[in-house]
């Protein structure tokens, strides 16, 4: 769900956040021939990326290993690790990270989620379908070499209920201390994520393509969700702000070239 919850937030044709979200740090990661491979937001682990961590081009590496020499020995002091990850990657401080370098710290390095999901169904049941290849040249032939018509059998499943939870950890994110301005980003960052994904991120599957039918919010009781466009609308802001502020690497987007 932190893959899907980030996927949401970037624009696939313009290689950038979604407009909203312009300005957060990102990790550009680019080939050899200095074309787009991927970034912090489209992988999997974020910054424990191996094609950020396992490349020839050692820039990320060193900023961590430099800034956070001190954590070798002794308890890992996740307000540092939090300020660090927050100058290149503020999705890692929404979703956590585990940099599983032993050259770092010994492999400690560990920010736990702010921001957690999942989905439950409920009454789940198999709906058997099925269908066929039509081969319309020669419907007899030869199935074994791409020829023929071949039918196929498939079993999917539906349920009487779906529902998806998002749970924001308020405590966790001021236990950053990270200062008001960056708690007011970090929650409304979550929001925005959790509101783009219940508009555009629902199909989760070729053939399960969802739509919300209530949303509810049980902590704080009586608090209202903002609209995505409200989210959208107090974003540019807070991000200029908490940027104003230095908490963000100037330019906010960090470029590395892998090379195997």
């Amino acid at each position: 769900m932190a893959n899907r919850l980030e996927t949401v937030c970037w624009d696939d044709v313009q290689d950038d956040w979604v407009p909203a979200l312009r300005g957060l740090p990102v990790i550009r990661v680019m080939d050899s021939d200095g074309e787009p491979l991927t970034n912090s937001v489209l992988e999997a682990h974020r910054l424990n990326s191996p094609y950020i961590l396992e490349s020839k081009d050692t820039t990320v590496f060193d900023m961590l290993k430099d800034e956070l020499a001190d954590m070798e020995e002794g308890r890992v002091d996740i307000r540092k690790l939090a300020r660090t990850l927050l100058r290149v990657d503020a999705n890692a401080v929404l979703h956590g990270v585990f940099l599983a370098k032993k050259n770092l710290a010994g492999g400690r390095l560990r920010l736990p989620r702010a921001l957690s999901a999942f989905i439950e169904a409920e009454g789940v049941r198999v709906a058997a379908s099925g269908g066929v290849k039509n081969d319309q040249v020669d419907p007899g032939g030869d199935t074994s070499k791409g020829f023929g018509n071949v039918p196929f059998a498939r079993d999917e499943f539906v349920a009487e209920r779906i529902t998806a939870y998002f749970n924001l950890d308020l405590a966790q994110i001021r236990g950053f201390g990270l200062g008001e301005e960056v708690q007011q980003l970090v929650v409304a960052l979550a929001l925005f994520k959790i509101r783009r994904f219940l508009k555009v991120g629902l199909r989760l599957r070729t053939a399960c393509d969802l739509e919300l039918q209530e949303l509810r919010v049980t902590r704080p009781d009586g608090f209202d969700l903002p609209a995505e466009e409200e989210l959208a609308e107090a974003l540019p802001g807070l991000i200029q702000e908490v940027t104003s502020r230095g908490y963000f690497n100037e330019p906010p987007v960090t470029t590395v070239t892998y090379s195997k």
